[in-house]
């Protein structure tokens, strides 16, 4: 572990040398990730960094340097060499660190770091992706090659301090396993692939499991066909659907907000979805990935309602952008170990519905079930929206056959306002989660 003390007298030394403020971040963190592929290992990688990050400022004008140097010698380079930068930029009238008042942490046990994962020794994680690669390729005969299998693990600790008085650490862990088969029919492949992550091994699904449901999506896109260019429902699963409430991030980030280069500016208070969307962003709940005691300022981590029954109540902010845009900071501040904080996001979920998936499904006479998302046509200034896709086309409530090589469009702006229903599905694989998302109507090219 490291000692806090280091990123207190990096500050220390800063304020004496003549900053009139200072930030300093340590950040510690070890990864291990072991590929497998056609039942035998690919590679593997065990790595360990450790990094300071110094932020000060000379009245208005800022400064940042690094180093993974953390001795007195190397602190102390770092520091110089911040003040140095500071010296020769121009003025910032926004450039500040957060109130007093606003700094904090949270006090609750926010199950971020488990030992278990620690306690699982290399051939026992190589053991684990060689069982879900193997569960994936004995699923069905049509499985013949394979992307390979992944497992990962994570542990590592982040402290912070700054010349307001804040001083605060957090250790976090996390494991994650995934397979990638491949399936052939005749002179057509197809591939897809399924994952599990969490903050601790004991919650992370079974290798069989993962292996299983990779299985299951890859056969299930065999003799996938183009349907004709038409306009019909579209049901995004969890998966896709995740990718969607990223775009809402970008919408409604102060970055975008005050350069107005967003379809959600200066809309606070105005209905900009249906009654079926509620956004929230929530830095506090235990154990999921987008949680932490305090943001990358200082700030205590909380619950922001974005988007409320379609009406947009609030935007993410750091301190640098709510002080452009006259609001206060959300506690949404993130970086790395140094330079200026950008805004990100806690754990950025929409709120689920009553309906499962299968209700949902059952409920479309004739439309579109999204599965994979391609490339990356989203403009989040007009709100134009056109990706490739590939799924499953529904008829009369079932699946009748996959599909691919075809194009859904729209604009986010309507599609927000088309939002019919959300599922019961909601589930958190990453920081960014989505329920089954069902949107009244999309342009879908084909043939």
């Amino acid at each position: 572990m490291m000692d806090p003390a280091v990123a207190s007298r990096a500050v220390r030394l800063a304020l004496e040398r003549g900053a009139t403020d200072a930030e300093c971040t340590l950040a510690e963190g070890n990864e291990f990730s072991a590929q497998v592929r056609m039942r035998a290992l690919d590679t593997l990688k065990d790595a360990g960094s450790r990094r300071a990050g110094l932020r000060v400022l000379l009245g208005k004008r800022v400064g940042s340097a690094h180093t993974s140097d953390l001795s007195s010698a190397g602190v102390q380079q770092m520091v110089e060499s911040a003040l140095a930068i500071a010296a020769i930029s121009t003025d910032d009238p926004y450039a500040d660190l957060p109130d007093p008042s606003e700094l904090g942490s949270l006090a609750a046990d926010l199950q971020l770091y488990w030992e278990d994962i620690q306690g699982i020794d290399t051939p026992a994680r190589i053991e684990a992706a060689l069982e879900a690669e193997e569960a994936a390729l004995s699923w069905d005969p049509r499985i013949t090659n394979s992307d390979g299998a992944t497992f990962s693990a994570y542990s590592g600790e982040r402290i912070f301090a700054n010349s307001r008085g804040f001083l605060g650490s957090y250790r976090t862990s996390s494991c994650s396993l995934s397979a990638s088969p491949v399936a052939r029919q005749g002179d057509t492949m197809e591939r897809d692939f399924w994952y599990s992550s969490a903050r601790s091994h004991s919650k992370l699904e079974s290798p069989a499991a993962v292996g299983r449901r990779a299985a299951e999506r890859t056969v299930r896109r065999l003799g996938a066909r183009k349907v004709p260019t038409q306009k019909a429902p579209v049901i995004f699963d969890t998966v896709t659907a995740r990718s969607l409430i990223g775009n809402i991030f970008e919408a409604v980030e102060g970055d975008a907000i005050y350069r107005k280069a967003s379809f959600l500016a200066g809309k606070l208070g105005e209905r900009v979805a249906s009654e079926n969307v509620t956004v929230i962003d929530d830095g506090g709940l235990p154990g999921l990935f987008g949680t932490s005691p305090f943001d990358d300022e200082g700030v205590p981590s909380r619950r922001t309602v974005v988007i409320d029954r379609g009406v947009l109540r609030s935007y993410l902010l750091n301190s640098y952008t709510a002080r452009k845009l006259g609001m206060r900071t959300t506690g949404n501040a993130a970086r790395g170990v140094t330079g200026n904080a950008g805004v990100g996001h806690g754990n950025f979920f929409l709120e689920k519905g009553e309906r499962s998936a299968e209700e949902i499904i059952r409920g479309i006479p004739r439309g579109l079930y999204v599965t994979e998302l391609i490339g990356h046509g989203v403009n989040v200034v007009t709100g134009d929206y056109s990706r490739g896709a590939a799924g499953l086309w529904i008829e009369n409530g079932e699946f009748a056959y996959p599909v691919s090589e075809i194009t859904i469009a729209a604009n986010l702006q309507q599609m927000l306002m088309d939002v019919e229903a959300a599922g019961s599905d909601l589930e958190f694989r990453g920081s960014v989660a989505s329920p089954t998302l069902l949107i009244r109507e999309m342009t879908i090219s084909g043939k």
